[in-house]
Order: C-alpha cells, then sequence, then structure tokens
C-alpha cells in the first residue's frame, strides 16, 4: 500500500514539472496539470477512505460470524436430549383443595396428572403424592408457582440426564436393524429350499424381535425427554415429614434402621396372628377332641394275643455204645 502511495505521488510531481515547463504556451497546460493533481490527490485520499472502511467491514465480519456462531449453539443445545425430573414437599392447609389446585396448574401449563395416590387420615394430617408430566419449556415455571402458592414448601430435589449420546445411538441402531431385515426379506425370496427358507424366517424373527425392542426403548426415550416428570408430595399442617438429610448415619443409622426393621416385622407378625387367632380358637378344641378319642379307642381295643414261643428241643438220649 505504501509503494501505491508512493508511485502516485511521483507521478503527480512530474505531472506539475511538465505544467510548469509549458506554462508559456498557454492555460490548457495548467489545467492539465491541475486536473493531474486533482487526481492524485483524489488517488491518495481513496486508500485512506478503504483503510478507514476496512475496520468498519471487519467489525461487520465479525459481527456476522458472531450471529452464525449463535445460531449453531442454540441449534445445539435444542438438538440437546435431556431429560428433567425433580420432587418436591409443600406444606398446605388443605392437601385435597392444593391438590386440586396443582392439577388445574399443570393442565394449564400444558401438562397431565400421571399418578396419584392420597392418604385422608385427617384433616391436619392428610398427605397426597402427585406425580406430574410437565413441557419441559414450562418446567421452570410451573415449579415456582406450585412452591409459591400451594403453601409452605420444604424442600426442592431437581436432576438433569443428558440422553442425547443414547439416544442417537438406539436411532443407529434402529436404522441399521430395519436394513438388516429388507436385505433378509430380499433374501427370503431368492431362497431356493426349504433350509434356507426356514433358516432366512428364523433371522428374520430374531431380527423383528431386536427391532421392536429398540422402537420400544426410543419411544420410552422420546416420552421421558418430551415431558418432564415431576413428583409433588403434599402433606397437611401437622403431619410429620422426615428429612433426609437430618436421618443419622453410621452406627446410629444402622441402629435406627433395625430397630425400624424389627417394629415393622413385629407389627406384620401380630397382624397375621391376630387374623389367625379366631380360626385358632375354633380349630384347637377339635382337634384336642379328635386327639382324646383317637387315644381312648386305641385304649380300649382288647391286647391281641401273644404269638407262642417255640418249643425247646430236647437233647437226644446217648445210645447204647457199641461194643
Amino acid at each position: 500500500m505504501r509503494r501505491i502511495r508512493l508511485g502516485i505521488a511521483l507521478s503527480a510531481c512530474a505531472a506539475l514539472l511538465l505544467a510548469g515547463c509549458g506554462a508559456d504556451g498557454g492555460g490548457e497546460p495548467m489545467v492539465a496539470a491541475a486536473g493531474a493533481s486533482e487526481a492524485s490527490s483524489q488517488a491518495l485520499a481513496a486508500p485512506e477512505a478503504q483503510d478507514q472502511a476496512a475496520p468498519e467491514k471487519r467489525v461487520a465480519r465479525q459481527s456476522g460470524d458472531s450471529a452464525v456462531s449463535g445460531v449453531k449453539l442454540a441449534q445445539q443445545q435444542q438438538d440437546r436430549q435431556v431429560i428433567y425430573t425433580g420432587s418436591m414437599t409443600v406444606r398446605a392447609k388443605q392437601v385435597t383443595s392444593a391438590a386440586q389446585q396443582a392439577k388445574q396448574l399443570v393442565t394449564a401449563a400444558g401438562g397431565y396428572l400421571s399418578k396419584e395416590e392420597t392418604n385422608t387420615a385427617s384433616d391436619t394430617e392428610d398427605s397426597a403424592l402427585l406425580e406430574f408430566k410437565i413441557p419441559p419449556t414450562r418446567y421452570a415455571d410451573v415449579t415456582g408457582r406450585l412452591g409459591r402458592e400451594l403453601g409452605k414448601q420444604l424442600s426442592m430435589n431437581q436432576g438433569t440426564q443428558d440422553v442425547t449420546l443414547q439416544v442417537a445411538d438406539v436411532e443407529s441402531r434402529l436404522k441399521s436393524a430395519q436394513e438388516s431385515l429388507a436385505s433378509l426379506r430380499t433374501l427370503l425370496k431368492k431362497a431356493d429350499t426349504i433350509g434356507q427358507v426356514l433358516q432366512v424366517e428364523r433371522e428374520i424373527n430374531s431380527r423383528e424381535s431386536d427391532l421392536e425392542a429398540l422402537q420400544a426403548q426410543q419411544k420410552e426415550l422420546a416420552t421421558q425427554v418430551a415431558m418432564a416428570t415431576l413428583t409433588l408430595r403434599l402433606v397437611g399442617p401437622v403431619a410429620v415429614v422426615e428429612d433426609p438429610a437430618e436421618e443419622p448415619a453410621g452406627f446410629l443409622g444402622g441402629l435406627k434402621a433395625g430397630w425400624e426393621a424389627l417394629v415393622s416385622f413385629t407389627k406384620t407378625a401380630l397382624t397375621v396372628f391376630g387374623a389367625l387367632l379366631p380360626w385358632l380358637v375354633v380349630m384347637v378344641p377339635l382337634v384336642a377332641v379328635a386327639v382324646f378319642l383317637v387315644r381312648r379307642n386305641r385304649a380300649r381295643r382288647p391286647a391281641p394275643p401273644a404269638a407262642p414261643k417255640p418249643a425247646e428241643a430236647e437233647p437226644a438220649e446217648p445210645g447204647p455204645s457199641a461194643a
């Protein structure tokens, strides 16, 4: 760029010298010299304008590249397959009305109720366990509203699982299985013997089973990705809620778990005994009477006669001795 400027400046100086030498010849050489000088000035100004415009072009180019990169990044984030799960515990004044309000809120957001368990012990000790399916785009908003509007939020646990690679793997295996099935069906048409037909049909049945399993797995993954899962637990004003973080660990934790297991076993055993007790009250006397009658009958039976003892062989008398 500097060489070009230097060449233009030298050309302009040469034109001025020629114009000065020909000044006596009239006004036309002066006009030519002035034109050359103006041209040289424009030529000198043009590179400067280009240099000034160059940063603007570079900035525009960088802005365009950033926009393209942002679009690609957003597209990649949209292509990610993520499963959202969460669990929330809320203490409500009225569990029944809070559960109905939660259903309405989730339904308005495009979700639905997939599972419900209720325990109506009393008005203050009621509890309910609701499992909702919520669109991922409304998941954060819905969880926030549930925690604020239903009562006092006691706990909130959230988790995510990126299954992008798993989804891609299932899709790849599914495509391969479909192509393999197509090849086997083509091969079945070309089979000549019964043995070949049976062998190909067995292989087709095996591949179809694999294909159905992959399709079920793909459908399950798509369902989990399409809808986030939220487990909402509603408890009454005085219901006892155990916080897992407060459970003791180590020896005390084992002792507590063992005691709870013993209590649970004792309750179960007493429940079984209580269920069997009415039957035992009826059956034990009958069994006792039956045993008594059997023993009495045995006592009345005459004893069988004793078998005669075999006669003992008498010793033989000695005969006369030979003379």
